[in-house]
């Protein structure tokens, strides 16, 4: 029963962190798309920066970066199932 418990409470709370992570990483790249547009265009108009902005993030979210972020499940509960066979 406690077994279940730290599955469930477990999978919430790294489903927590999973989601702020995810939306940091988010943030981080927009603001990064956004100074390099800066950078580039300083007098672009308003429609094109967003088409602009927009499609940086779907290639964001096709990259390999958004995949490394579930290793917020992976890591830690092999961590767990590593340290309940070797207190075993």
């Amino acid at each position: 029963m406690g077994f279940l418990r730290l599955i469930i409470f477990g999978f919430i709370g790294l489903s927590i962190i999973y989601v702020l992570v995810s939306l940091y990483s988010r943030s981080v790249r927009l603001e990064k798309l956004e100074e390099k547009w800066a950078e580039e265009h300083p007098n672009g108009n308003e429609s094109d920066r967003e088409a602009w902005l927009r499609e940086g993030m779907e290639d964001y979210q096709k990259s390999f970066r958004p995949k490394l972020i579930l290793l917020v499940y992976v890591v830690p509960a092999v961590l767990v199932l590593l340290s309940i066979i070797l207190i075993n």
